[in-house]
């Protein structure tokens, strides 16, 4: 199979914008938008294709569910305080879905930008309904001011917020089950308040305090920079200026492909494809190589299923 590009889909939120890369969920599936492909969704070829495009071993434990979630979200105003159950907790409250692990990269922030990630004091469950009656619940969580190149895995049950000015590109499972704790008292795009998900997120948090949320990484050029590595993705950094190549052939799985800067070639078992900055590219599982090839500079961010 080729390479594949696919239509985004955006989304206009209260607080910015969210354009959906590459998607799986049901009624918000990507469509491909050129080659022989051209108008099937993702759905579509996850049901013909099977394993030659999602690999074999992760379609067994998958199935006809294309399995990660790609986008970018344009944070203008801050995001509401929310958690993500895990896969056990979805499964039995929404009807065998799966819960959401994700990871953020930051792609651009204004600055002051930041995100708040995880909780900085010990709290019991009953403490957490206090604090969002009063709303004090931030006066518990990190806070971390951010810069291009920050890494923040957020597994299922962890508590965080996108703030303003921040511009993320998010990696994760195949959910769109958000828990809404705190939204500030703001209106909706309706004007009227949001729900808010206070009791279910009391059981989905996990209340353990870590002493650092952010994910460290030494980086480097011209050479593969592994940030994120979870049963739902593995995700790379590559920062450019030469071509690099990258043996497939031992990898039973997808690969996600991001343009976060700059612009170049895509070299895939000898077929060439060009990507640019903000594109997102799908490459099948029977791909056996592939070279990234830069124009001027290219930072790309790459996401498989080991």
């Amino acid at each position: 199979m080729q390479p594949l590009k696919f239509k985004p889909i955006v989304k206009t939120l209260v607080w910015g914008t969210e354009s959906w890369e590459l998607s799986g969920v049901m009624n918000n599936e990507s469509v491909v938008t050129e080659g022989p492909l051209a108008g099937k969704t993702i759905a579509e070829l996850t049901k013909e294709y099977k394993g030659q495009l999602i690999g074999e071993h992760v379609y067994a434990n998958t199935g006809d569910e294309f399995p990660m979630l790609v986008k970018y979200i344009d944070a203008k105003q801050d995001l509401s305080i929310q958690v993500h159950p895990n896969d056990e907790l979805a499964a039995v409250r929404h009807n065998g879905s799966k819960g959401k692990t994700e990871m953020w990269y930051v792609v651009g922030a204004d600055e002051g930008a930041h995100l708040l990630v995880g909780l900085k004091d010990k709290i019991t469950p009953e403490e957490y309904e206090k604090k969002v009656a009063d709303g004090t619940i931030t006066d518990v969580l990190c806070r971390y001011e951010v810069k291009p190149g920050d890494v923040f895995f957020l597994p299922a049950g962890r508590i965080h917020a996108i703030c303003g000015g921040c511009f993320i590109a998010e990696i994760q499972q195949t959910s769109d089950i958000t828990y809404r704790i705190f939204d500030y008292n703001r209106p909706g795009l309706d004007g009227k308040p949001r729900q808010l998900h206070t009791e279910w997120a009391k059981d989905a948090i996990d209340y353990t305090v870590y002493k650092d949320y952010r994910t460290d990484y030494e980086k480097a050029q011209d050479e593969e920079m592994e940030v994120v590595s979870c049963p739902y993705f593995t995700t790379s950094i590559y920062d450019l200026t030469l071509p690099y190549a990258k043996d497939l052939s031992g990898i039973d799985s997808f690969m996600v492909v991001m343009c976060l800067e700059g612009s170049g070639t895509l070299e895939v078992d000898g077929e060439e494809m060009n990507i640019g900055q903000g594109e997102t590219v799908l490459i099948p599982a029977d791909a056996d190589d592939i070279c990234f090839i830069p124009e001027d500079g290219m930072k790309i961010l790459t996401s498989y299923i080991k």
